[in-house]
């Protein structure tokens, strides 16, 4: 089959199983926190992307910290990936942590990938075909990683964005953890909000874990940000699921987006409230 070059963030289990034999096609699975194990299974072909172990800043205090160029670029060659490869990405949940993957190529100058709708649990619910996990170890890619800064924040831009009310600043979390009605889940991290920041749980955009209709993610939206061009920074418990509602958010057609990469773990523990 022959190349495919698509400008889209989101496919479907049906295309994906379609354009399977394309020549540049490129399947990641990007589950998180996922030790190989030659028992899980995985859709055919599919790359392990080891967000935790590969391609975050493991030497910072924070998880799944923003790599730099040269590791970032270093592990997706490793990969096999390509400066004209298409890739899809998936996790075991829906869409969870793929759309971190996503937002991290198109963070380094790369915007020819799109998010699995629904993930593997759709792949399986649909009956195709599974195998057991398999590392990959085949030739390297070519893939040259080139940094777009304005896709990620820090604890700096994010207090700056928080005083001054540049940036609506959206927080992913459960309405309980953002209003402090639960504990957070990491051990010993105190509860509380960015001030001026606003919560949209990322879970508003999924059902059975596909991403909900171009339309009615307009209108989640819509009953939260003024208009299109509106500054956002995207914030979560630890830059995963911040980056679910970017994904959404950019299929609704919003543009200057961003991620707070620390999110409320680095935040939680920096500032003592």
């Amino acid at each position: 089959m022959n190349e495919i070059a698509l400008n889209k963030n989101l496919v479907s289990v049906e295309w994906l199983h379609k354009n399977m034999e394309a020549n540049n096609l490129v399947v990641l699975d990007g589950t998180i926190a996922k030790p190989f194990d030659s028992l899980s299974l995985q859709i055919p072909n599919a790359r392990f992307f080891d967000i935790k172990k590969k391609f975050s800043d493991t030497s910072n205090l924070f998880p799944s910290a923003f790599p730099t160029k040269e590791q970032f670029q270093e592990e997706a060659r490793n990969l096999g990936i390509n400066n004209n490869s298409f890739i899809v990405v998936y996790d075991d949940k829906g869409i969870y942590s793929s759309a971190r993957v996503w937002w991290l190529f198109k963070a380094f100058g790369f915007n020819n990938i799109a998010v699995l709708d629904g993930g593997f649990p759709e792949w399986q619910k649909t009956g195709f075909k599974t195998e057991n996990m398999i590392l990959y170890n085949d030739e390297k890619g070519n893939f040259e990683a080139d940094l777009q800064p304005e896709y990620m924040k820090f604890f700096e831009d994010v207090k700056e964005a928080s005083e001054t009310e540049t940036h609506k600043i959206i927080d992913a979390r459960s309405s309980g953890r953002f209003n402090c009605n639960v504990p957070e889940p990491r051990e010993g991290l105190r509860s509380g909000t960015i001030p001026n920041s606003i919560n949209l749980p990322y879970t508003d955009l999924l059902e059975n874990g596909l991403l909900k209709s171009t339309e009615v993610l307009q209108k989640i939206f819509a009953n939260k940000i003024k208009n299109q061009e509106e500054l956002i920074i995207f914030s979560c418990g630890s830059g995963i699921t911040a980056c679910v509602l970017a994904l959404g958010a950019e299929i609704a057609g919003y543009n200057n987006l961003t991620v707070y990469d620390g999110s409320w773990t680095e935040w939680g523990t920096l500032v003592k409230e």
